[in-house]
């Protein structure tokens, strides 16, 4: 039984229903992700507020179940180019340098499923594109 009202919570969906999802939700679960980038276009586009310290989420898994609650512990802002390592290996996917980042982070941004998700089939990335850094821990695994 969660202690929270999981039915009030917002979602949280890393990727797409898929391996890359489960693959992520593991490291959520497990504890080794505790960051999460996402494009600033998305919040803009859907306008809806950037996460802030205290926030809590629902991580849905690729079936569409609640696995877990997240607290938000941060957020910023920054360029591409500007992405520390501290956070790439925070986000617990194995990334030894910001370029193995960069180079999963977009392809995954430049892909087909995630340009057309977006609404923007011919959406490019530079060094300039602007990102939403979150930091978050696990507070809570769901049965």
């Amino acid at each position: 039984m969660s202690s929270y009202d999981i039915s009030k919570l917002p979602k949280d969906e890393f990727a797409f229903p898929g391996p890359l999802r489960d693959k992520l939700v593991s490291a959520l679960l497990s504890g080794k992700k505790t960051s999460s980038t996402s494009l600033l276009v998305e919040f803009e586009i859907e306008p809806e507020p950037l996460p802030k310290a205290g926030d809590l989420s629902v991580i849905i898994d690729s079936d569409e179940r609640p696995v877990g609650v997240l607290r938000q512990s941060g957020t910023t802002i920054c360029r591409l180019a500007d992405v520390t390592l501290e956070h790439c290996i925070r986000e617990g996917e194995g990334y030894e340098s910001i370029a193995a980042w960069r180079k999963a982070h977009e392809d995954f941004w430049t892909s087909e499923e995630y340009r057309s998700s977006l609404g923007r089939p011919d959406s490019r990335l530079n060094d300039d594109t602007q990102i939403v850094c979150e930091r978050f821990e696990l507070v809570e695994t769901l049965a």
